[in-house]
C-alpha cells in the first residue's frame, strides 16, 4: 500500500506557497507544512469573492520575506512548506466539505500540518472532523469578527454564518473566540446555555484583554486555529465579505497567537473570508503573512533560540 503522502499532487513551487527559491521548494514530500487551496463560495450572505481568496493569498506569498525578524530565522527552512494543487470542488456544499475532509485526513495520516486557504468560514466544518476525531479534548481558537453560532443561515444548514455551531456539533470540541462584535439574539442564547464550551472575548473588550485569560482554556491541550480576516479592524482587512469596525490589529492577533503556540500545541488551521479587491493587494499580503506566522509559531516556535540576534 502507497504511504499516505505518495497521493498527492503539489503545485510547482512557482505558484506555491512562499518564494519558490527557497531551499525546502524541490522537495514537497519532505514538507511538515501542507497547504490546502479551497475557495469554497457557496453561501455568502453579503459581499462576495472568496473563492479568489486562496490564490491571491499565494500570489502575495511569493512577496513575503522567508527570514522572520521575530524568530531570527528563515523559519520555513525548519519545517518546509508543499502547496497542494487544488482540486475541482464539489458541490452542493455537503459534499465539499465531505472533499475537504477527505484531504485533511490524508494530510493528518501523513503525520503533516494542515492549513486550508479559503474561501469561506463554512469550509471549517469539514477541516474540523479529522482533527475531533484524531483528538478527544481538542479546542478550536477563533479569530473573528461573527460568532458564527447561528444553527444555520438563509436555508443553509453549513453556512459560512453556522461554522462554529457546526464545529460544536463535535461534543469533545471546546471553542475559545476572539474579536468578536456582530452576533444574533438566537447566538447569544445558544452561547449563555454553552458557558462551559464557548468562551468568548469581545471586541469591545479589547482594551480590557488579558492574553493570559484568552488561552487559559487552550492550556496543555491540542488547538486547530480558525481565522477569519474579518476578525482583523476593517481599516486594516478591508477585503472580506462583511468588514466590521472595531477589531484587532495584525501585531494583536500575532501575539494571541504566539502565546497560544507556548502553551499548546497548534495541530493545524485556516485562513478563511479573504475576497481580494483589485489595487489592494496589502489585504492578501497580510492574509499570507498571517498564514506564515500561524505555520511558523506552530512548527518552528516562537522566538529567537540560543545564541541568535534579534534583540
Amino acid at each position: 500500500m502507497a504511504a499516505p503522502d505518495q497521493a498527492f499532487e503539489y503545485l510547482p513551487a512557482a505558484h506555491g506557497f512562499l518564494d519558490a527559491l527557497r531551499k525546502d521548494a524541490a522537495r514537497p514530500d519532505l514538507a511538515r507544512a501542507v497547504v490546502i487551496p479551497f475557495g469554497l463560495e457557496a453561501s455568502v450572505s453579503y459581499g462576495g469573492g472568496t473563492a479568489a481568496g486562496p490564490a491571491a493569498i499565494l500570489a502575495a506569498s511569493q512577496q513575503l520575506e522567508i527570514f522572520d525578524e521575530e524568530l531570527w530565522r528563515e523559519a520555513s527552512q525548519d519545517y518546509g512548506i508543499a502547496t497542494l494543487r487544488p482540486e475541482p470542488m464539489l458541490t452542493p456544499v455537503p459534499m465539499a466539505l465531505e472533499q475537504l475532509e477527505g484531504i485533511v485526513s490524508r494530510v493528518l495520516a501523513a503525520s503533516r500540518f494542515p492549513l486550508v486557504l479559503g474561501g469561506e468560514h463554512s469550509l471549517t466544518a469539514g477541516a474540523i472532523r479529522p482533527f475531533a476525531a484524531k483528538y478527544p479534548d481538542l479546542a478550536v481558537l477563533q479569530i473573528d469578527a461573527h460568532a458564527d453560532l447561528r444553527d444555520g443561515y438563509l436555508g443553509e444548514h453549513y453556512s459560512h454564518a453556522a461554522a462554529m455551531r457546526r464545529v460544536l456539533d463535535h461534543a469533545n470540541v471546546l471553542l475559545v473566540s476572539v474579536g468578536i462584535r456582530a452576533v444574533s439574539r438566537g447566538e447569544v442564547d445558544f452561547y449563555e446555555a454553552n458557558h462551559d464550551r464557548i468562551h468568548i472575548h469581545w471586541g469591545k473588550d479589547q482594551a480590557r484583554w488579558d492574553i493570559e485569560e484568552i488561552v487559559a482554556p487552550l492550556r496543555g491541550k491540542p488547538v486547530y486555529v480558525t481565522f477569519d480576516v474579518d476578525g482583523l479592524d476593517s481599516a486594516v482587512m478591508p477585503a472580506t465579505g462583511t468588514p466590521v469596525p472595531g477589531g484587532l490589529s495584525y501585531l494583536q492577533a500575532l501575539a494571541i497567537l504566539r502565546r497560544t503556540a507556548e502553551v499548546s500545541t497548534i495541530v493545524g488551521a485556516d485562513v478563511v473570508e479573504l475576497a481580494p479587491i483589485a489595487g489592494l493587494h496589502h489585504c492578501d499580503y497580510t492574509a499570507a503573512a498571517l498564514a506564515y506566522k500561524i505555520m511558523s509559531y506552530a512548527l518552528s516556535g516562537t522566538g529567537p533560540r540560543p545564541g541568535q540576534g534579534g534583540g
